[in-house]
């Protein structure tokens, strides 16, 4: 679950206008409001997530079922019930479906073809915190690793 923190700011009055205000007085302790955490209610976009909508996704991309079950982090199994009954997917599988989505696009710019990224990745590419490789997208520190250096390659730095 996410959380937002809000604060109430308030604004000090300037010193001619502020009747109050006293020039010598110390002041020992900063006055702040605690801040209040609210609960971020999932994304529409993951909220009810179904194997079709996974399907439209996976449909662009040379994955096999094997390795979309390794992204996801559920079995082919799990992937297969899903495809019977057009079962939803947990929220944090399909927020990661979601973010493949972005990797895929995001890929698709800088090589032009989904295969060209794919066989990019699975070469195990350098770039400057070590070798990628296609696990890199099980993690969301190996995805955000990856769209950094299709950032760089986007931008010319090719280290």
């Amino acid at each position: 679950m996410s959380y937002i923190c809000v604060t109430n700011v308030r604004f000090m009055k300037s010193k001619e206008k502020s009747a109050g205000y006293k020039p010598n007085t110390a002041i020992s302790k900063v006055e702040e409001s605690a801040p209040v955490y609210r609960s971020v209610k999932a994304l529409p976009q993951v909220k009810d997530f179904t194997y079709n909508e996974f399907k439209k996704i996976a449909d662009k991309t040379p994955f096999t079922q094997a390795e979309w079950a390794a992204i996801l982090h559920v079995s082919e199994r799990t992937l297969q019930r899903y495809a019977k009954n057009n079962g939803s997917f947990a929220p944090i599988n399909a927020e990661r479906a979601v973010q493949i989505e972005k990797v895929i696009k995001e890929g698709k710019i800088t090589f032009g073809k989904v295969e060209n990224f794919y066989n990019w990745l699975k070469g195990n590419p350098y770039m400057l915190e070590g070798n990628l490789s296609f696990d890199s997208l099980t993690t969301y520190e190996g995805i955000q690793k990856v769209l950094t250096q299709l950032g760089r390659i986007q931008h010319g730095i090719l280290a």
